[in-house]
C-alpha cells in the first residue's frame, strides 16, 4: 500500500493516499454512544510537551456532518487535542503524540504522511480572527493558489466561499479592500471562508466566538449550523450554552493534578449526545461542571 502524501486531487474516500477501515478496537474504546459514520477517531491519544503529560488516553469519534463540542475547565487539554487533529502541535518544540488519530481510517501520524496534506483536508479556525494582510479577495484565493488547486474560475471560488460563510452580501463591493477593514465578526467569518476555500472535509474551531460580541457570535453559530450540511465540525468552547445550542455531541474534559509536581493532565470524562450529556450525565464530574459547581 502507498503512503505517499496527499495532493489537491486526492479523493475523500482515500484522502491521504491510502484506504483502510477504522480500527474496530478503537470503536469500542470510545466513551459513550459512537457516531454511525465516523470521519475521524482518536485511539489512546496521549500528548506530551517534553516531560509534561498534557493529555492522557483520549478515545473519541467524530461523526460525519456532525458538530462535536469539546468543553471543560481551563487546562484540561481540549485545545491540545484539537490541535493534534490536524498536526498543529508539530509546530511546538518538544511536543510528542502517542496513540493514533485516524482520518478515514488512516493514522495521520503514520510515517510518510505529510502534515501539510493533512491540513488541506482538516482546516482550522483560530480563537482570534487572523486575516492575512491582504485584500478580502486575496485572503480567500491564497490557499487554493498555494496548494495548486485546479479551479475553473478563481472569482467563482472566492464568491462561493464567501457565500458559504454568509459574508458575500456584506463584502461583494469591496473585495479589493484590506481584510483589516472588516469588523471582528466579519473577520472571523472571512477566516472561515478562507478555510473552506480549499474544500476541506473537517473544520476545527478553537473558541471561534470568544473574541466576538453576542450579535457576531450568533452569526457564527448560525453559520456553523449551515456548514454542518457539508462539513464535519469540531469546536472547542468555554461557553456551555454554545455547546448546547450548536453541537450534536459533546466531550467533557477535566484536569487531574499531579500530586508531586502539581502539573495538570487532561482527561476525557464523558462523551455523548449533547442533549443526553447536558440533561442526564453519567459521571458526577460532568454534572458538577455543567451545573456550575466547579470549573
Amino acid at each position: 500500500m502507498s503512503t505517499q502524501p496527499a495532493t489537491a486531487t486526492t479523493s475523500p474516500d482515500e484522502p491521504l493516499g491510502i484506504s483502510l477501515s477504522i480500527d474496530e478496537e478503537a470503536k469500542h474504546s470510545v466513551i459513550g454512544e459512537v457516531p454511525a459514520e465516523a470521519v475521524m477517531d482518536t485511539y489512546h491519544l496521549n500528548v506530551f510537551y517534553g516531560d509534561f503529560h498534557a493529555v492522557h488516553d483520549v478515545n473519541l469519534q467524530f461523526g460525519k456532518n456532525e458538530i462535536t463540542a469539546m468543553i471543560g475547565p481551563s487546562g484540561c487539554g481540549k485545545s491540545t487535542v484539537l490541535r493534534c487533529l490536524n498536526r498543529m502541535n508539530d509546530l511546538i518544540p518538544g511536543a510528542r503524540v502517542e496513540g493514533a488519530i485516524n482520518y478515514h481510517g488512516q493514522n495521520i501520524y503514520a510515517k510518510g504522511i505529510d502534515p501539510i496534506a493533512v491540513r488541506q483536508h482538516i482546516g482550522m479556525v483560530f480563537q482570534k480572527p487572523n486575516p492575512f494582510p491582504k485584500s478580502i479577495y486575496d485572503n480567500i484565493a491564497y490557499g487554493p493558489r498555494v496548494i495548486g488547486m485546479k479551479v475553473d474560475s478563481m472569482d467563482d471560488l472566492v464568491e462561493g466561499a464567501l457565500r458559504d460563510a454568509a459574508l458575500w452580501d456584506e463584502v461583494k463591493d469591496k473585495l479589493k479592500q484590506s481584510a483589516f477593514g472588516l469588523s471582528g465578526g466579519q473577520q472571523q467569518r472571512l477566516c472561515i471562508a478562507r478555510t473552506i476555500a480549499t474544500k476541506p472535509d473537517v473544520i476545527l474551531m478553537d473558541e471561534p466566538c470568544s473574541a466576538l460580541d453576542p450579535i457576531a457570535t450568533s452569526k457564527v453559530e448560525d453559520l456553523m449550523m449551515q456548514l454542518r450540511k457539508d462539513y464535519t465540525i469540531i469546536v472547542v468552547t468555554h461557553n456551555m450554552q454554545q455547546a448546547a445550542r450548536v453541537s450534536d455531541r459533546t466531550a467533557f474534559f477535566t484536569a487531574k493534578p499531579d500530586e508531586t509536581t502539581g502539573n495538570r493532565t487532561g482527561l476525557l470524562v464523558e462523551f455523548d449526545l449533547t442533549k443526553r450529556l447536558f440533561s442526564n450525565p453519567e459521571d458526577k464530574r460532568t454534572e458538577d461542571y455543567i451545573s456550575g459547581r466547579f470549573g
